[in-house]
């Protein structure tokens, strides 16, 4: 059967463990998934993808038909009321998308060809996670939490782009992830948490390099990294988190590099008569130990549900770039140091309609489009009003 999730309590909602890692939302989020049980096991499956065609203007703009997608099964068995939870988050796009990138303006973050990727975005490892969970019940109230993915995501930052509620319309990712949300695949992830009431407390150890560009294999190394993140759902429509890490060399092309990296959101989640509403409000920064440099982005996020069937979205972002936008997708010259140099902004807005009837299957087609604010020094490469178009046929279970 579908069953929409929706526990009453922080402690049920790291219990349910319905996103990536152990990240939190709030308790009213509903989390569409079908569910059965065999014996004293409960089985859940949790997926969704996009089959998307981008169309740019300006002379930086690119088209693309591509998809972007996830399936993440699930195995639950509580042990009283400590449940041991297995679970594993896997995609295709290392197949859907093809030349290892997706068209995305004024994008940055890893590489594709012994090349940094510009103005693209780089398609998700096939394994996205592989992980095992252990929460123990000390008490009603409180719980401790222990975490072992040796592909995962570590304590920082919100839910992933891909995950979230405020987010689940939009096919694209965030022009900010690579300050908010990229760890959510790490190599080598272990977490300790406790959960008291509404608070939560927790500290990881991970491997700090992203994801190589080759997709389909499992990379590992040793826990270099680490992180430390509080959680806070002060009621049943709110939650907040304020991050700190420190990732170790996370950049193929800047291996001396490491990053300090903080996050701080807030997630508000309504739920309505035939819909839902749900907001996200993120900062990121991330600070260059080897010299200082730092950037930030900023984001605000909604998606609306209304009269069941609809969907309306908008994404609002402020994120600096480097100066790596001005080589384009072409090796970094002979003493190249990447450096935060322009602020861009990014408005997005968004619909679209589930059609048919298909049982315990969401079939949505929709699309979205994105206008961006250009700084004077970006304009001759990109033009004055670049604009993107995405249009899109949206399935998940349900």
């Amino acid at each position: 059967p579908g069953m929409a999730m929706k526990p009453g309590t922080l402690i049920e909602l790291m219990q349910n463990h319905t996103t990536s890692g152990t990240d939190a939302e709030p308790n009213s989020t509903s989390f569409n998934m079908l569910m059965a049980s065999r014996g004293n096991w409960t089985f859940m499956l949790h997926a969704e993808a996009f089959l998307t065609d981008i169309q740019q203007t300006g002379p930086r703009g690119a088209d693309k038909f591509f998809s972007t997608n996830w399936i993440m099964p699930m195995a639950q068995r509580k042990f009283g009321n400590s449940p041991l939870t297995l679970r594993a988050m896997l995609s295709l796009e290392p197949a859907t998308i093809s030349r290892r990138r997706f068209p995305e303006l004024f994008q940055q973050g890893e590489t594709a060809f012994g090349n940094p990727i510009v103005d693209g975005q780089h398609p998700h490892d096939f394994f996205m996670e592989l992980a095992a969970l252990y929460d123990y019940r000390l008490s009603e109230n409180t719980m401790l939490s222990v975490y072992a993915a040796p592909m995962g995501d570590p304590a920082m930052g919100p839910v992933a782009y891909p995950h979230r509620a405020s987010a689940s319309e939009n096919p694209v990712a965030t022009l900010g992830h690579h300050l908010e949300d990229s760890t959510h695949i790490s190599d080598d992830v272990i977490t300790v948490g406790i959960t008291h009431r509404n608070v939560r407390f927790e500290a990881s150890g991970f491997h700090g390099r992203e994801p190589d560009e080759y997709r389909w294999d499992l990379d590992s190394g040793k826990i270099d990294s680490w992180s430390t993140r509080i959680s806070l759902n002060p009621g049943q429509n709110l939650s907040g988190q304020f991050s700190i890490g420190q990732l170790h060399s996370p950049e193929a092309l800047a291996p001396d590099d490491d990053l300090r990296r903080m996050t701080a959101s807030l997630s508000w989640n309504h739920p309505l008569r035939d819909g839902n509403f749900a907001s996200l409000l993120l900062w990121g920064r991330n600070q260059s130990l080897l010299d200082g440099n730092v950037g930030n982005a900023y984001l605000v996020e909604s998606t609306l549900r209304f009269y069941s069937k609809n969907n309306a979205w908008t994404r609002i972002e402020n994120a600096d770039r480097t100066n790596e936008l001005l080589l384009g997708e072409h090796p970094f010259p002979p003493g190249f140091t990447e450096k935060y140099f322009a602020r861009v902004q990014a408005y997005t807005a968004g619909y679209d309609r589930e059609v048919g009837n298909i049982p315990h299957l969401s079939t949505a087609i929709g699309g979205q489009i994105t206008w961006y604010g250009v700084p004077e020094i970006l304009r001759p490469a990109y033009g004055p009003h670049p604009i993107s178009v995405a249009l899109f046929v949206h399935l998940r279970p349900r």
